[in-house]
């Protein structure tokens, strides 16, 4: 028997820039979102754990996925989204300023806060998602509300050609944005 059919968008991006708020947000609209983290344990896909975080077997996580998607229009939140074959992939993306409050905001190691930083400024994400993925938008979140955050997410899933123009990647450019304040940003 065939799995069901389904729609995956992927809501990646660094951690920090809102994707968990947001997938909360559209599961309460009803719609069904799947945590990566939550579907790695519950597959068995987790191979390890560092610095209090899970390590995922992706390419293990992303054969096993198809059997146990929902039919229908399903959003895949997690930074490892983008890498488990996506229909649409949504970059979150966050001034690695307002970023790096955030993730001090949360606890986090100052080695870690930095290392999440960097990936932020160069793109880490959004390039790695136009590397894999077929259709690719970005967003950034820094002074959106999760509300609109997720509307546009909504409009991007439902084909709206509008918000797909508008949020094509390659607008967000941080090393432009945050100029000199870059050395600033990534001493610990």
């Amino acid at each position: 028997m065939n799995p069901p059919v389904s729609e995956v968008v992927a809501i990646t991006g660094t951690p920090g820039t809102g994707k968990t708020t947001v997938a909360k947000i559209l599961r309460r609209r009803g719609y069904s979102v799947i945590s990566v983290n939550e579907l790695a344990e519950r597959l068995d896909c987790i191979i390890g754990e560092e610095e209090g975080c899970k390590i995922v077997d992706v390419d293990e996580l992303a054969k096993k996925i198809a059997d146990v998607l929902p039919e229908g229009l399903v959003f895949l939140e997690g930074h490892l989204s983008h890498l488990l074959n996506p229909d649409i992939t949504v970059v979150l993306r966050c001034n690695p300023v307002e970023l790096k409050r955030r993730l001090e905001g949360k606890g986090w190691s100052e080695e870690k806060v930095l290392e999440n930083v960097e990936a932020e400024i160069v793109d880490f994400i959004l390039i790695e998602a136009l590397e894999r993925c077929k259709e690719v938008y970005e967003i950034d979140t820094t002074e959106r509300s999760p509300e609109d955050v997720a509307n546009v997410i909504e409009m991007i899933a439902k084909g709206d050609e509008e918000a797909k123009r508008n949020f094509k990647p390659g607008k967000i450019d941080w090393i432009a944005v945050i100029g000199n304040e870059i050395d600033e940003l990534i001493r610990i």
